[in-house]
């Protein structure tokens, strides 16, 4: 596998430059989300980026969760005061796309820099999402996660359960949520950001559409599709389990995440990224596992989508000023750094050298289930699997989110709250592809 290139940029010497005086360092400003200890994290890139040389110095700073950073940097760019970067999360990249003059490609910052792009360094699910269809990369995948099933080893063990051998397919996950509950677990399953993981990452997974032209990388015409067969047999499953008292939904986003951290839910399916603090604050001997999948579904399992966020550079700014953010990229991409940056939060590795430097190093088998992840995304990606990547996706999120609390709370069937997504959903696309045209 060939390594990311970095390449020295070759500057003219002029005998004029001997005598004049040092050039003060140029700023780079870097917006993000990051919190806890991963606002640590983002600290640390930048503090190492700026150890590694003289010329530019990046300024990370917090600007309130993924939607608000996103709002934040358009409205400060209308207003000519944008940052160099921000980061933005997954479902704002048709928006960040649609945003006409407001970004420059990171492809393109990248190659003028003299900088090489090698696309097929890149886990290709992961590039792939946020790649125009002319192969040029929009933006840098900073903080890539997917969705996995963590579970708790000491309650599989309390309940019979063997806890190495997790629940691969649903009806086996449905089975231990029994099992869980008759052990006396209160709270046998639950999700985080139930729209991402039950039906997002539930579509690419068996390789079903969950939107029309591709999940909408064909273009702004794409409409809904998650009323199906498969989508309606799933949302129902979990319907009943909720019934039972075996799948316990805490709430929207990450709200799901805190329930298992503290050992209170014995299941859930949550982002990759969860790793970190579990290992960080769990009382508890736990697992990571895959998504679990119908095995009667053809082409099932397929590989999970994309979550996290990636590093938008915005336009307007001195030529300068992209050399800096272009050597700052050219250093995250050291397989290292990512190396480093994967085995710390539980984000993917972006490059496949980073994922096989991890692998060599022995973390993988000192750490069982890390490697889920990888593992989920390194499989080939079908048309009906790269991603989802849809206009007004946040406000989408928000009307799934409605419709399924309606379902858990027994007020509409699987079906009716479907369908009712796709209307409404579909009018949201209908909106964003009259503005874009």
């Amino acid at each position: 596998m060939k390594k990311i290139a970095r390449i020295a940029l070759a500057a003219p010497l002029f005998a004029l430059a001997l005598a004049a005086p040092a050039q003060a360092q140029v700023e780079i400003q870097w917006w993000h989300s990051m919190t806890g200890g991963l606002n640590d994290w983002v600290v640390d890139l930048a503090n190492g980026f700026n150890a590694s040389q003289k010329d530019y110095k990046v300024v990370p700073t917090y600007k309130g969760q993924y939607d608000e950073s996103m709002t934040a940097s358009i409205a400060a760019f209308r207003a000519g005061n944008a940052p160099h970067i921000v980061q933005v999360f997954e479902v704002g990249t048709a928006t960040m796309m649609a945003s006409k003059g407001a970004i420059v490609p990171a492809g393109k910052v990248l190659a003028d820099a003299g900088y090489k792009f090698d696309p097929k360094g890149y886990i290709s699910a992961v590039v792939g999402y946020y790649t125009a269809p002319n192969g040029q990369m929009l933006s840098y995948p900073l903080n890539s996660s997917t969705t996995v099933l963590n579970y708790n080893k000491d309650a599989f063990r309390k309940a019979g359960l063997d806890p190495n051998k997790p629940p691969a397919t649903w009806p086996e996950l449905v089975s231990a949520a029994a099992k869980l509950k008759a052990s006396g677990v209160t709270c046998p399953f639950t999700t985080s950001w139930q729209g991402w993981t039950q039906l997002e990452s539930f579509s690419t997974w068996h390789n079903t559409l969950f939107a029309s032209q591709n999940n909408g990388f064909g273009g702004n015409s794409a409409r809904l599709q998650v009323n199906s067969p498969l989508h309606v047999r799933h949302i129902e499953n979990l319907a009943n389990m909720a019934k039972q008292g075996l799948f316990i939904y805490r709430g929207r986003n990450n709200l799901g995440d805190a329930p298992f951290y503290s050992g209170e839910c014995a299941m859930a399916t949550a982002s990759s990224s969860t790793y970190a603090t579990i290992k960080k604050t769990a009382k508890f001997d736990f697992g990571i596992a895959p998504l679990p999948y119908y095995p009667d579904v053809p082409g099932a399992p397929q590989n999970t989508v994309i979550g996290g966020a990636s590093l938008w550079v915005m336009s307007g700014k001195k030529p300068a000023e992209y050399k800096g953010v272009a050597a700052f990229f050219n250093y995250l991409s050291d397989p290292e750094v990512q190396a480093k940056s994967h085995q710390r939060t539980g984000y993917l590795p972006v490059t496949m050298a980073a994922f096989q430097l991890t692998e060599k190093s022995g973390f993988y088998k000192q750490n069982p289930g890390t490697d889920t992840a990888v593992n989920q995304m390194i499989r080939k990606t079908t048309d009906k699997s790269r991603g989802v990547r849809l206009g007004n996706m946040v406000q989408i999120r928000s009307v799934v989110d409605e419709e399924l609390e309606q379902v858990w709370s027994g007020k509409k069937g699987a079906k009716e709250a479907l369908d009712s997504i796709v209307k409404r959903g579909n009018e949201l696309l209908e909106r964003f592809e009259k503005a874009n045209k």
